[in-house]
């Protein structure tokens, strides 16, 4: 099995149906005698363009249409528009986790290539919910924010996961309860019950997501003699990410996916118990 040209294939293509055989095709492939004649000497090539882009148009952040209160069918679906871009681009991410960084061992690869997993069935879930309200994926402008961090953490696997599950996925943890109170005033919309089965099941493996990156973080910052809490914010300023506020941050899924609470103590907790 050619490993890094089906993971090219299935990062590149826009068709969900693809990512999802390769990558059982590839988990399967990780249990096989075979896998271990895999070598480490491929060089990944560098996408200019995400594979998105022929699906949806694609704009600045401040160009995205804004988000209303919760009225309609069609603000419901602006909604589980922008939550189904982001499991996208969090599918492709969670493969060129693998892809990019082909000296990491198979552990590694195995948990992403879990990832993609996840992430390919929160898309279809969420796909089926827009679609029950008439619309599709691309029927709304999108950003490539996701894509862009992808980008620039491709030089170094420290990088990226401290930035795309220690910082992004981190982020929805604090996003997801948000979301959910919202909703839970508005069940009475057509979908709204569906989109607040989603997100539990979404929120819920989300933390083992983050779990996973802070689990390669440290290793790697152990590998490389790094202290890793100050390695993490030393990345976070140099990549000028937002840190979070105390009375937004879940510190308790925080906790869960492995952050000490140093870390978050200086992200912006107003507590966090021992």
């Amino acid at each position: 099995m050619e490993f890094f040209s089906s993971l090219h294939q299935a990062q590149t293509s826009d068709e969900i149906a693809v990512k999802e055989r390769i990558v059982k095709e590839l988990l399967a492939y990780c249990n096989t005698g075979e896998y271990a004649a895999l070598g480490t000497d491929f060089v990944p090539e560098v996408f200019v363009e995400p594979s998105y882009a022929r699906r949806c148009r694609i704009v600045p952040p401040r160009e995205l249409p804004r988000r209303r209160r919760l009225r309609t069918a069609e603000d419901l679906a602006l909604q589980v528009h922008a939550i189904l871009h982001i499991e996208y681009s969090a599918i492709d991410l969670a493969l060129d986790a693998v892809y990019r960084f082909p000296e990491m061992p198979l552990a590694y690869r195995r948990d992403w290539l879990e990832v993609a997993e996840d992430e390919l069935r929160h898309f279809r879930m969420l796909e089926k919910i827009l679609e029950e309200l008439g619309f599709r994926y691309g029927d709304f402008p999108v950003h490539q924010g996701l894509f862009d961090a992808g980008v620039h953490t491709a030089g170094d696997v420290l990088e990226r996961m401290a930035v795309v599950p220690r910082h992004y996925e981190a982020t929805g943890l604090d996003v997801n309860p948000r979301i959910v109170e919202r909703l839970r005033s508005r069940g009475d919309l057509p979908g709204a019950e569906e989109l607040l089965a989603a997100l539990e099941t979404i929120y819920r493996e989300e933390i083992d997501h983050v779990r996973k990156g802070d689990h390669w973080f440290r290793r790697v910052c152990a590998e490389r003699g790094l202290d890793a809490e100050e390695t993490f914010f030393e990345i976070l300023e140099r990549y000028r990410l937002r840190q979070g506020r105390g009375e937004v941050l879940n510190v308790e899924a925080r906790r869960e996916a492995g952050f000490a609470c140093s870390e978050l103590l200086r992200l912006g907790a107003v507590e966090c118990g021992e």
